[in-house]
């Protein structure tokens, strides 16, 4: 244990020594005054915080340890060395706690975790059916938002004349939203009897969800001649006209052909605004990706083919049951999950997660 750590001590040193760093250049009257290099530099500090200060507290605590030790082997007197004994093992046990929390909190943090997310649903197989299935999904969200206090925003949306979605991008704005909802990607299925089917038979049905950190002006660098904008009107299930301007925004950026869309605002400036922020989101996704092939964010290697056989997530209408397939935990409580009840599903996939990294440490 002794030489984990000292390993540990010496990593969680080097941290607090930038750490404080960081703290007096955010201090810096230089730095205050240029809101980019503060933001950037603030941001930088807050992923090592809570390694910073362990420091202090796992070299307090190990200095307590060691000198228990020096104390009882210097001791005579049995009953003292027997107190020292009972301290030493209590120490050793919160160590050991201390120790696996700290090589948590060392794991390569995602810088994004914090950000605001753009989600996207999409019907995959089951037509109609796989239409209605995404405006399930869509409530879901929206609950799983409320839940937390964060924000629901529609960006743009296509329906079917029957209340389903064609597609539909929009954003859920809170602090740590994309750390929870970044597992939401993939295909997620559905069995159930439609509404249409007159003989009763279950139906097996997909959507496909991605989901993106919305990301600063400051990470993303868009030249505007690099952009094709194109206004039209917005429209309504089924081409029902909802304005006679031309508010709604369609963007292409030409280099990477990523082409988005906004006509949920009345504003033509609002729209463009938004159709700003899913881009800058897919054109950050698209370069990480081109940076490091085994990370893969973008739609493609998201959200798969959209067939039948893939999925994350299973919701089973006539047995009640929602199953996560990547971490084998099933709840028999559907309507309670389509209500927004996921953290059972998202904290089972970020331990999930986090073993997968500490094994690989």
């Amino acid at each position: 244990m002794e030489e984990l750590i000292e390993s540990l001590l010496n990593k969680t040193k080097k941290a607090k020594d930038k750490y404080d760093l960081l703290t007096n250049q955010v201090l810096d009257p230089a730095i205050l005054s240029n809101n980019n290099e503060y933001r950037k530099i603030a941001k930088e500090r807050a992923l090592i915080e809570d390694v910073a200060l362990s420091y202090d507290k796992l070299k307090s605590m190990y200095d307590e340890y060691q000198l228990c030790e020096e104390e009882y082997h210097k001791e005579k007197d049995n009953e003292l060395k027997a107190l020292f004994y009972d301290e030493i093992g209590q120490l050793k046990h919160k160590l050991e706690n201390l120790c696996e929390e700290i090589k948590v909190l060392l794991l390569p943090k995602d810088e994004n975790d914090d950000n605001n997310v753009i989600m996207e649903i999409r019907p995959a197989a089951g037509g109609e059916e796989a239409s209605l299935f995404c405006s399930v999904l869509a409530k879901m969200y929206q609950y799983y938002a409320e839940s937390k206090n964060w924000r629901y925003e529609v960006l743009d949306i296509s329906e079917t004349e029957l209340g389903g979605i064609k597609s539909l991008t929009f954003a859920i704005k809170g602090k740590g939203a994309y750390s929870k909802l970044k597992f939401e990607s993939g295909v997620h299925r559905v069995q159930r009897v439609p509404e249409t089917e007159s003989q009763g038979r279950i139906h097996t049905s997909t959507a496909t969800v991605a989901v993106l950190p919305e990301i600063e002006d400051i990470d993303v660098d868009i030249d505007e001649k690099d952009l094709k904008i194109d206004t039209y009107r917005s429209s309504g299930a089924g081409g029902q006209h909802v304005n006679k301007t031309e508010s709604a925004i369609r963007i292409t950026h030409i280099p990477t052909g990523i082409i988005v869309a906004c006509q949920e605002e009345r504003s033509q400036i609002k729209n463009r605004e938004k159709a700003m922020k899913i881009l800058r989101a897919k054109i950050y996704d698209f370069y990480r990706e081109q940076r490091d092939k085994e990370y893969k964010e973008n739609r493609k290697s998201q959200v798969g083919t959209g067939d039948r056989s893939e999925r994350v997530r299973t919701y089973n209408y006539p047995q009640g049951r929602v199953t996560d397939h990547r971490v084998n935990v099933t709840s028999y409580n559907l309507e309670g999950v389509l209500n927004g009840d996921l953290d059972q599903f998202i904290e089972a996939l970020i331990i999930k997660d986090r073993a997968e990294k500490l094994a690989n440490a």
